[in-house]
């Protein structure tokens, strides 16, 4: 049966002494639990500090992107096997804020998560609309878009060594949630797609919701059958609202 997965993205966040203090409050409060799983994504810069620190621990790390090439001529870009070499075991693909602000297309992305997957890591593979999308009705069909940009170039089966984090784009960073029954009807939609072409694998895949989680709603939306958990963003920079999410995900 499918676990919850709580997953930390500090995006464009951070510092060594302000991680220090964040990783070991966590791994503090995390001592003991059961029941569900916990991850860091952080800043290439910080995948050694994070590594250092949580090696010994039953929290993962990853990292927030990574290029879809193996190596070469692509400055300022950072490969699978360099993250490998830093122990992470997640990687982000697909952030709203890569599609968003830097062009990343779903062809793209499905080369990410291609990357990934050929060099050992486990791909978080973000999908989710846009306000006007949702208010134009097309949330489904642009949801579905995004899956099948993957899905189609390396069939339903690659989900199974994966994660998919729905992220409605107009509640990321806005303070906006989506209620539970938003979040779970998109969710129920996802695993339903993916059911139509391979149970076994809809049945197993671990779905995060991801927008504007806070210790304070985690419970509720997490309590949603096809919810496993959520990929936090600002709330997983302060140790005890990370923590307060991570204990609503434990069975």
């Amino acid at each position: 049966m499918r676990g919850k997965l709580v997953a930390g993205n500090w995006k464009m966040n951070g510092g060594l002494a302000q991680n220090k203090a964040l990783l070991e409050a966590v791994i503090a409060g995390m001592a003991g639990v059961q029941g569900m799983g916990c991850a860091v994504c952080v800043p290439y810069p910080y995948l050694f500090q994070a590594q250092s620190l949580l090696q010994d621990t039953a929290i993962a790390w990853g990292a927030q992107n990574l290029s879809q090439h193996d190596k070469g001529a692509f400055t300022g870009e950072v490969s699978s096997a360099m993250l490998l070499d830093f122990g992470c075991k997640y990687v982000l693909v697909g952030h709203s804020e890569r599609r968003a602000i830097y062009g990343e297309d779903d062809a793209t992305v499905a080369l990410k998560f291609e990357a990934a997957q050929k060099a050992g890591l486990t791909p978080i593979l973000c999908v989710g609309e846009t306000l006007q999308e949702r208010e134009s009705g097309i949330t489904e069909a642009v949801v579905a878009r995004q899956l099948d940009a993957v899905t189609g170039k390396f069939g339903v089966a690659a989900l199974s060594k994966a994660v998919v984090a729905y992220e409605p784009v107009w509640a990321i960073g806005t303070g906006k949630t989506a209620s539970p029954e938003q979040a779970q009807a998109v969710h129920a939609f996802i695993r339903g797609k993916i059911a139509s072409q391979n149970k076994d694998v809809a049945d197993g895949l671990v779905i995060q919701y991801g927008g504007s989680v806070k210790g304070s709603n985690a419970a509720e939306l997490f309590g949603m059958p096809d919810i496993d958990g959520g990929l936090i963003g600002g709330a997983s920079l302060d140790a005890q609202e990370f923590l307060a999410i991570c204990h609503a995900a434990k069975r």
